[in-house]
């Protein structure tokens, strides 16, 4: 198994815990890694109507066991009433150890479930990061086939587990999620939003072009993100009035491969265009990643003005403010500036500009916009943030 970065926490702390995250990202995986005494694996669908059917049957089965327990609970989302079971053995110290999983949000509370604050810890996992994946890393292949464990690591046919992925699951699955008889117009807005990831959201646009009223493109927007599928990006708050930043927000598919099959383009080279925008969404990412697995309390923002002056990302990292303009080339330019320019006029004092690109050496471009090479960033960077 890939080594992940909140393994030990969960393994060292005495709490019980809660581990959200997209379906393949390895939450089974790492959970029964650490060994549990009793696995209720909901994706059974024997177990699962069973549960259903009975959900305080999971606590007379636990308070008959003999001695404390490590209890993993599988995809529980499947039957939200199970976590008001398992609050209820929490608060009865029952001396049991749960492991929960769950691929939604939007299931639990849908169900009615309790979340459980103050009893219970949160984690997240994400698609394999970059320090993940050390020696193993590919950025070529990150790009293009995304870094869900079973899709980056099989060689052989990850592309084709990849495309079960998109249909199966995002198509299928998802699309229950939606509530809705017009299923028409969700396969067609999810084809949309795939291409629009990265982009700033313009529903009125997105609303022509997929002939689906705005309204209805909201809530499929908060599906994917209640299903843990995008991430919103929300736009920079600026505390300065020189310019009127936009209130526009930005969405990001999770992955960078799920986002290629489901507009069918990860079994072709894709473009230098294609694949700059990638590798901006990439690195997006891999902030959003790292700052959820050290539990930092980052904002990751997007900043751009009425007049059209943009910013790829904004870190703020407590009094730390750092502007990211993300290029895949070697070189950068003076000419690529006038974003960072126009941010760090607003900013806060003390804020950095930096170019990530794939050159191989640091460079110095103004006082206070540096060109970095983007393993460096990841490296280095970013660990100084935290």
């Amino acid at each position: 198994m890939q080594d992940r970065t909140t393994q030990s926490r969960i393994r060292t702390t005495k709490k019980s815990v809660l581990l959200l995250g997209a379906r393949q990202v390895g939450k089974s995986t790492l959970m029964r890694s650490l060994a549990p005494d009793r696995i209720i694996n909901l994706a059974d669908e024997e177990l699962h109507l069973a549960y259903a059917k009975d959900p305080g049957r999971i606590g007379r089965e636990l308070r008959a066991l003999k001695r404390p327990s490590v209890v993993l609970v599988d995809e529980v989302q499947r039957v939200p009433a199970l976590l008001n079971t398992v609050q209820a053995l929490i608060d009865e110290n029952c001396g049991h150890k749960f492991l929960l999983t769950g691929s939604s949000a939007r299931k639990l509370k849908r169900g009615g479930a309790n979340l459980l604050p103050g009893r219970i810890l949160f984690e997240h996992l994400d698609p394999l990061t970059y320090w993940e994946l050390g020696d193993a890393f590919d950025l070529d292949r990150a790009l293009t086939l995304g870094t869900l464990p079973g899709i980056f690591l099989d060689e052989e046919s990850g592309a084709d587990v990849l495309d079960s992925y998109a249909t199966v699951y995002l198509r299928e699955e998802i699309q229950a999620e939606a509530l809705t008889r017009d299923l028409g117009s969700y396969a067609r807005f999810l084809d949309f939003a795939a291409a629009a990831s990265g982009q700033w959201v313009n529903y009125s646009k997105l609303a022509s072009d997929t002939e689906i009223p705005k309204e209805t493109i909201r809530r499929f927007l908060q599906i994917l993100e209640d299903t843990l599928l995008v991430f919103r990006i929300p736009p920079y708050e600026a505390r300065s009035t020189i310019r009127r930043v936009s209130q526009r927000d930005r969405f990001v598919f999770f992955d960078m491969g799920v986002r290629n099959a489901l507009l069918g383009l990860h079994r072709r080279a894709q473009s230098s265009t294609e694949l700059g925008g990638l590798f901006e969404q990439w690195l997006i990412l891999q902030a959003l990643f790292y700052s959820r697995a050290h539990k930092l309390a980052w904002r990751v923002s997007a900043y751009r003005t009425d007049g059209g002056a943009e910013v790829d990302f904004v870190i703020e990292a407590g009094r730390k403010t750092v502007a990211v303009e993300c290029k895949l080339g070697k070189t950068v330019s003076a000419g690529q500036l006038s974003g960072l320019k126009a941010f760090l006029d607003i900013a806060p004092e003390g804020s950095r500009g930096m170019v990530v690109f794939q050159g191989s050496e640091r460079q110095q471009l103004t006082d206070t916009i540096d060109a970095i090479p983007y393993r460096e960033f990841l490296d280095n960077v970013l660990p100084d943030l935290g």
